[in-house]
Order: structure tokens, then C-alpha cells, then sequence
């Protein structure tokens, strides 16, 4: 009798079903895209003098600086890392999907580089034509630097280098506030910098300024460490099935949840009072740097939260709640809303545009971040109800995807 050996063929790559998509991540993606828009709109109010606080506005009226105050806490350099944290979240996943259908390791990679390549791409486009602060570049630039130093290793070896990351963080964290304490670094012109694209009447002209200022956010989003740090820590998570599995990390969760939301709240809400001017005794300039570091922390902290809201979410089986499916819906979709927003925001605020963003205050800017917010929740509910993927999320799968075997 002649025995045949059976072969294991590799399925093709693609991407993942959405049946298969844990329920954390994109319920996270979907609501911190409220955040990102809370984030992004005050930079349009270019007309408008700024404090040292990030780019609000230095005056206005109780309900201004109420938002002033709410945005500098809980928002401001707390969602980037958060997002950074879900997008390596994403890169542990997609990594174990494929060698788990039988695509080689040295394949997966290529395909991950692939798409970073892409997103690097997809956000200097981005960047030229609308929106100078674009991260889905910085996202494609850390992906590319970081999955091959660190993807396989060992957990000691992500735990370590956390640890180092972090050490770096806080020693620069430390020579930032001291040099804000010695140094008088008022003024607005960091923030003119950044609004000067956003200020310019002629759309040619501010193209050409918003791609240098973006060429700068790229390399920044590296070396400020915070986001590398924050996508050790989420291809780590990713290992253990942190968010796909929130019943068995429960404990991890609640003491990651707390412990990060509040050490990014209290150095937010000392900076929201520096802004307010209800502090003066250390320079907002002082405050800056720990506020951005404990950003690290309060995005994992965020991220760690979700996971205990899906965790409860299911166990009162209240997954198919509208609400929670349009939420749903958008995280599945989070590239396309995050770029609707550039396309809400650049061509109706920007003084190359209709320029409203003159006529706006940090309220009614809110309530234009909200209404936009809202509107690609209900764009993504529908396109879920169709079966439709997001366009930005299609374009990027077939790009990604495009030599796979047929």
C-alpha cells in the first residue's frame, strides 16, 4: 500500500471577515473618532490668539472654556496613542491570521511593509491635499521602522523595551519641564506654525506648506517615543488576546483602565487649569511635556476600558443595540471616517475654503466636530447595513492584497 502525504496548501491572503472581527477594537476606533474630531477641530479657528495649551483658544465665554478645559484633559496627545496602541493591535492580529492560514512568516511580513508603504503614501496625499496633521503616515512610517525590529520576539523582550521607551520618555519629559521652568517659552508662534497652512487664502499656497509641516509630523511621531511605545505595548496585548478574549484579562484590564485614565487626567487637568489661567505658579510650557507623556498612558488606559465595555456588552448581549452596532460600524470603517473628517473640516473652516472656522468659537467648534462625528456614524450604519466596506478601508485591501494568488 503506497501512503500519500497530505500537503497543507496556504490559503490566499486576505483580509479579515468582518464575523471574525473582535468586538473591542472597532467599538474603540468608532468612539475615539469623537475624540479625534474634538482634537483636530480647534485648529481651525486660525483667526483666534492661542494659549500655550496645545492650539485653543487663550479667551472666550464659560461655555469655550468649559470645552477648553474638557478637550485639554481628556483629549489632547490621549488619542493618537490610543489609536497607535489599537493600530499595532491590529498588526499582531493580521500577522497571526495569515501564518495561521498557512502563509509563511517571511510572506506576512511583506505583506505588512506592503501596506505600511501604502499608508505612507495614502497619508502624504492626505496631508498635500487637505489636512497637514495626517497620522495614517506616521502610523505606515512606525509600522514600517517597528514590525521588523520587533515582531516574533519574545515578551521579555517587548516588556524590556517598553521599559527603556519609557525611561527615555520620562528623562525627556524631565528636561522639557525643567527648561519650561528656566526658559520663558511664551507666545503663540509654535501655533501659528502649525495654522499657517490652514490660515492661507490660496489653496495652491497652502498645499505647499501643509506637506513640509506634515514631512515634520512624520519624523516627530517617531522620535517623541510615545507612539512607538504605545505599539510595543499593543503587539504585546495582541500576543495574549487582550481585547478578543476581555473575560480572561479582566483584572489586567481594570487595573490598566484605572491606573492610565488617571495619571493622563490629573497632568490634564493640571494643564486645562494652566490654560485657563486658574494656575499660574508652573508655566503651561512646564506642563506640556508631562501631560504628552502620560498620554502613553491614559491611551492604553482608554483602550483597556473598551475592553471591559465589550466585555460587559456581551455579557448582556447587547451587541446588536443600535447604537452599538452604528459604533460598530464606524470602527470598521475608522479610515474612511477619519478621513471624512478632513473632508468636512479643510474645504467649510480653512480660509482656502468657505473659511467659516473665523466665525467659530471652541463651543460651536465642538458642535461642528460632533455633527461630523455623527454623520459618518450614520454613513457607516448604512454602508454596514448594505455590506459595504468602507471606501478608504477597499482601496487600501486592494492595494495591500493585490498580489495575492488567485
Amino acid at each position: 500500500m503506497t501512503l500519500r502525504r497530505t500537503e497543507t496548501i496556504p490559503t490566499p491572503a486576505t483580509s479579515t471577515p468582518v464575523a471574525e472581527r473582535a468586538l473591542a477594537p472597532d467599538l474603540a476606533r468608532g468612539a475615539m473618532l469623537l475624540l479625534i474630531a474634538l482634537a483636530h477641530v480647534p485648529w481651525f479657528l486660525y483667526d483666534a490668539p492661542v494659549g500655550a495649551t496645545m492650539l485653543h483658544p487663550a479667551d472666550g465665554g464659560i461655555a469655550d472654556r468649559i470645552v477648553q478645559a474638557l478637550t485639554v484633559t481628556v483629549v489632547d496627545a490621549r488619542t493618537h496613542t490610543m489609536f497607535g496602541f489599537l493600530f499595532a493591535y491590529g498588526v499582531g492580529q493580521m500577522y497571526a491570521r495569515q501564518t495561521a492560514r498557512g502563509t509563511s512568516p517571511e510572506a506576512a511580513r511583506r505583506l505588512l511593509r506592503r501596506r505600511h508603504l501604502w499608508m505612507i503614501l495614502l497619508g502624504a496625499v492626505h496631508a498635500t491635499l487637505l489636512w497637514q496633521g495626517d497620522i495614517v503616515g506616521v502610523y505606515g512610517l512606525i509600522g514600517l521602522i517597528m514590525v521588523p525590529l520587533f515582531l516574533g520576539r519574545t515578551d521579555r523582550t517587548l516588556r524590556v523595551w517598553v521599559v527603556v521607551l519609557l525611561t527615555l520618555g520620562a528623562l525627556a519629559t524631565t528636561v522639557s519641564t525643567v527648561s519650561g521652568l528656566l526658559v520663558d517659552s511664551s507666545g503663540p508662534m509654535p501655533a501659528d506654525l502649525q495654522r499657517l497652512s490652514i490660515a492661507e487664502a490660496d489653496y495652491a499656497t497652502s498645499a505647499a506648506v501643509r506637506f513640509p509641516t506634515w514631512l515634520f509630523t512624520l519624523l516627530s511621531g517617531l522620535f517623541t517615543l510615545a507612539l512607538p511605545t504605545a505599539f510595543l505595548i499593543g503587539l504585546l496585548a495582541a500576543r495574549h488576546r487582550v481585547l478578543e478574549e476581555p473575560a480572561r484579562h479582566l483584572s489586567l484590564l481594570r487595573r490598566t483602565a484605572f491606573v492610565g485614565i488617571l495619571l493622563g487626567w490629573t497632568t490634564g487637568v493640571a494643564a486645562a487649569l494652566g490654560h485657563l489661567g486658574l494656575i499660574d505658579a508652573v508655566p503651561e510650557a512646564a506642563l506640556g511635556g508631562a501631560h504628552f507623556y502620560t498620554g502613553i498612558f491614559a491611551g492604553v488606559g482608554y483602550a483597556a476600558l473598551f475592553g471591559l465595555i465589550a466585555h460587559r456588552i456581551d455579557t448582556r448581549r447587547d451587541r446588536e443595540s443600535l447604537p452599538i452596532r452604528a459604533m460598530v460600524a464606524l470602527g470598521r470603517r475608522s479610515l474612511s471616517g477619519y478621513l471624512a473628517q478632513s473632508l468636512v473640516f479643510a474645504p467649510f473652516l480653512a480660509a482656502w475654503g468657505l473659511g467659516l472656522g473665523v466665525y467659530l468659537s471652541s463651543w460651536s467648534a465642538a458642535l461642528v466636530a460632533l455633527a461630523t462625528w455623527l454623520l459618518t456614524v450614520v454613513a457607516a450604519q448604512r454602508m454596514d447595513r448594505a455590506g459595504t466596506r468602507g471606501p478608504a478601508e477597499t482601496l487600501l485591501r486592494r492595494l495591500t492584497y493585490r498580489r495575492a494568488p488567485r
